[in-house]
């Protein structure tokens, strides 16, 4: 590996719940989530925003590595690659992306969610394990107090989600973000650290 591409390696918290594995992206998992972002294009592509011409390129890739090390040592957002685990125990193939963003301290001790699973992994709960794995991360290792998510309406999947991992659908946002070229109305989404702690149990954390 050359030094560039390993300076540029996020070092970051392993995140290890039932079922899942969280940990940072790096640069040898290229491979295989351009090939899970490629089959998955079409499933993907309603619900987030236009790709670039050159989104699923090695180049591209680590410029995204680039930003996650610079957002990382900053605390301003932890992204985490979704790994299944095996019944062996093993990291399974990756499954998908979730990513704890625009952390917020002071008064608010707020971050926001966003996440993405493959479309062969869909229907497999893994969506909803790495929300609340994440969940256990942000109120346990972070001490955060709120954690806020959004979807497009008509996301049933991503709603399901958010709904099972205990978050609270708190109103309609108009216009809120540019999905698939156009703007878009969100469901928004919170939990709060009390809720978490009341319904959930908070899974291992690992020091960079």
């Amino acid at each position: 590996m050359a030094l560039l591409d390993w300076m540029q390696e996020p070092a970051g918290p392993v995140v290890r719940a039932e079922r899942i594995t969280l940990r940072p992206p790096r640069l040898s998992d290229h491979a295989a989530w351009a090939e899970l972002r490629a089959e998955s294009r079409d499933y993907l592509q309603p619900w987030e925003p236009t790709w670039p011409a050159d989104d699923l390129s090695r180049a591209a890739f680590r410029r995204r590595l680039g930003v996650y090390v610079r957002e990382m040592e900053l605390q301003n957002a932890f992204p985490f690659f979704v790994f299944p685990t095996e019944p062996d125990g093993r990291e399974g193939p990756l499954a998908g992306a979730i990513t704890l963003s625009n952390i917020r301290r002071g008064v608010a001790e707020t971050g926001q969610l966003g996440y993405w699973i493959g479309e062969r992994f869909a229907g497999r709960g893994l969506a909803t394990a790495a929300v609340r794995a994440i969940a256990g991360f942000a109120f346990g290792q972070l001490k955060l107090h709120r954690l806020e998510a959004a979807c497009v309406p008509e996301n049933d999947r991503s709603r399901r989600v958010l709904e099972k991992a205990g978050f609270t659908h708190e109103g309609r946002a108009r216009a809120y973000l540019k999905i698939n070229g156009g703007w878009a109305d969100h469901l928004l989404f919170g939990l709060v650290e009390d809720e978490y702690a009341a319904g959930g149990r908070r899974p291992s954390g690992e020091g960079a």
